[in-house]
């Protein structure tokens, strides 16, 4: 099953219904302290295992990849065959390239896709609350959780948990409009770090089709 675009963006996430039951929060926590989490990570890699989960609970994918980000704006996901892609963000558009389509899509940075989770990594975080409802607790000394509503009914998905260990980003959880869950853990996390030259600019061979938005 091959995801599209939007869907590629939005994996970087899992729903809230997944989440068991925890001890009760020990402070309520919001937009601020989400962003400053998030805006001292210059750089951010990991590998990562996805699973897509049907809305009767039935796992209907998993793949597995390697993800980079470096603020400002730069990203880069790869998922490993069979289901194979790479994205690459920098700052300004996306390209999308499905080797089994033998396709590259390369996408305008808009108001909608900039408020995809995936780019939360790289992109600007300092206005989340005009963006989202944001919600979170302390679970424990080390563990971190925030819920982010859309304020938008053009979003991409209607909920978005992110779980942070010791100030790591540890997993993501999205519910989308469709019922459908998406399920990201990172594993060989490394958080600012150096990232090598050239790990923003995709690579493809000659003759595959190229379509731009509008085209």
């Amino acid at each position: 099953m091959k995801r599209s675009f939007l869907n590629c963006l939005v994996i970087l996430a899992m729903t809230v219904s997944f989440l068991s039951p925890v001890a009760a929060s020990e402070e309520g926590l919001g937009a601020d302290e989400l962003a400053s989490l998030l805006k001292s990570y210059e750089s951010y890699q990991a590998d990562f295992i996805q699973i897509v989960v049907n809305e009767n609970g039935n796992k209907v994918q998993e793949t597995r990849g390697t993800l980079k980000a470096k603020r400002p704006g730069l990203f880069y996901w790869e998922t490993s065959a069979p289901l194979s892609q790479f994205i690459v963000s920098d700052g300004e558009t996306v390209e999308v390239y499905d080797p089994d389509l033998e396709q590259v899509t390369i996408h305008n940075l808009d108001d909608r896709v900039q408020s995809t989770p995936a780019l939360l990594l790289s992109g600007e975080v300092d206005n989340l609350e005009e963006t989202y409802k944001v919600s979170g607790r302390k679970i424990g000394d080390n563990t971190r959780e925030f819920t982010l509503e859309p304020r938008s009914p053009d979003s991409l998905f209607t909920s978005l948990r992110l779980t942070f260990f010791k100030g790591e980003l540890q997993e993501m959880r999205m519910q989308d409009s469709l019922a459908q869950l998406s399920v990201l853990s990172f594993d060989r996390i490394r958080l600012n770090e150096p990232v090598e030259a050239g790990a923003f600019t995709l690579e493809y061979p000659e003759g595959v089709d190229i379509i731009r938005d509008g085209a």
